[in-house]
């Protein structure tokens, strides 16, 4: 039992794992110089060698999607460089979004055996009413 332990030990630190970061963790929607629209910004930093691309969204509190505008859904992000972006969503989706997520695309020409896609998410921060 012993030897098991020390073997998944060594594995797991030797083994590193590198993901993208997004900030913040818990975006604040503000109204946006559009009527109709409320605005948030985020964050995304690369973290990751062989992944330049990072898809976003933003999901209800059941996982569904949301419409949304940004300048891209799709972002450019080189490797150790970060980017900044606005995302809008209608005032009557306001109360429906509860997560802004980005997802690494990896590109089929550059898929290796131990290629993994990652997925984070920031919670969006809920004004609470007294």
């Amino acid at each position: 039992m012993l030897r098991y332990v020390l073997i998944v030990l060594v594995l797991m630190s030797v083994s590193v794992v590198r993901a993208h970061e997004m900030v913040p963790t818990y975006p604040e929607m503000k109204p946006s110089f559009m009527d109709g629209l409320q605005k948030l910004t985020m964050t995304m930093f690369n973290k990751r060698q062989e992944v330049e691309y990072y898809e976003i969204g933003v999901f209800t509190e059941e996982w569904e999607p949301l419409p949304f505008v940004s300048n891209y859904k799709v972002f450019k992000i080189p490797y150790l460089s970060t980017v900044t972006f606005d995302i809008y969503i209608r005032d009557e989706d306001k109360n429906k979004a509860e997560f802004i997520c980005s997802q690494s695309k990896l590109r089929k020409e550059q898929l290796t055996r131990t290629a993994v896609s990652s997925r984070i998410c920031s919670r969006v921060k809920k004004k609470v009413r007294r």
